[in-house]
């Protein structure tokens, strides 16, 4: 698997460096961030080579800035920040700049685990991990098949499921600590409807200028710091 983009590869060198089998960099790549770049090589025995940036270009799917790493796999992520009953869900995201957006925010925001429905969403590539700005590197991500068996285990576990809907409730008017599941649905069409009926309620944000509706990314960025606003809230009482 090929990581491109200077944060992504930045973040793997960081996270996982014994995973990098080497790192390329453009020749034409001068300053801070090849310097930072190659001292991370250096410090971790990472192979680190200059190369054209047609070879680069070749290599990615999206912007590369100079910087490619090949990496051999995902590994464990790192739960220390991460706040476990706080989970995100995400179903028929399609575009990996809104998927990796996503992940960027909620790992920014301490989620402790997003799951993926499998079927319809974006996979988790080298442009989601570019877009997420190296999060994946970071957050604990899984794919799941079957939305409502899952909603099903995690009520079961005690969580709370809300559901991102413009006709739901604002976040600030629910309860967003203990254990709280928050599900986002696709840029079309939301939530699926089975989906829908699984929560136990519905949270939006109130549009009170002339657009309709706001990016799922977006969004997923709003809710997610309502809940964090509530979560330090209570532990400060």
């Amino acid at each position: 698997m090929h990581i491109h983009g200077f944060h992504p590869v930045r973040e793997t060198l960081r996270h996982r460096p014994h995973e990098v089998v080497r790192v390329l960099v453009g020749e034409g790549r001068k300053g801070n961030r090849r310097r930072e770049i190659e001292s991370l090589c250096a410090r971790h025995q990472v192979e680190c080579s200059p190369v054209g940036e047609a070879v680069l270009s070749g290599m990615t799917d999206g912007v590369h800035n100079g910087f490619v790493a090949e990496v051999q796999a995902i590994a464990a992520v790192d739960k220390q920040r991460a706040d476990p009953d706080l989970v995100v869900l995400l179903e028929d995201v399609q575009d990996p700049r809104n998927l990796g957006a996503i992940l960027r925010v909620c790992e920014a925001a301490g989620v402790g685990r997003v799951l993926i429905r499998d079927r319809g969403s974006a996979p988790v590539s080298a442009t989601v991990a570019k877009t997420s700005a190296g999060a994946t590197e970071w957050l604990e991500t899984e794919r799941i098949t079957n939305t409502s068996s899952t909603l099903r285990a995690l009520k079961k576990d005690g969580f709370w499921v809300y559901g991102a809907d413009g006709e739901g409730d604002p976040p600030w008017d629910i309860d967003l600590t203990g254990k709280v599941l928050i599900c986002l649905g696709g840029e079309e069409k939301g939530l699926r409807h089975l989906t829908r009926e699984s929560c136990d309620r519905l949270v939006g944000l109130p549009m009170r200028g002339k657009v309709e509706s706001l990016n799922v990314s977006t969004a997923a960025s709003a809710l997610l710091y309502e809940a964090v606003r509530q979560r330090l809230a209570k532990v400060d009482e």
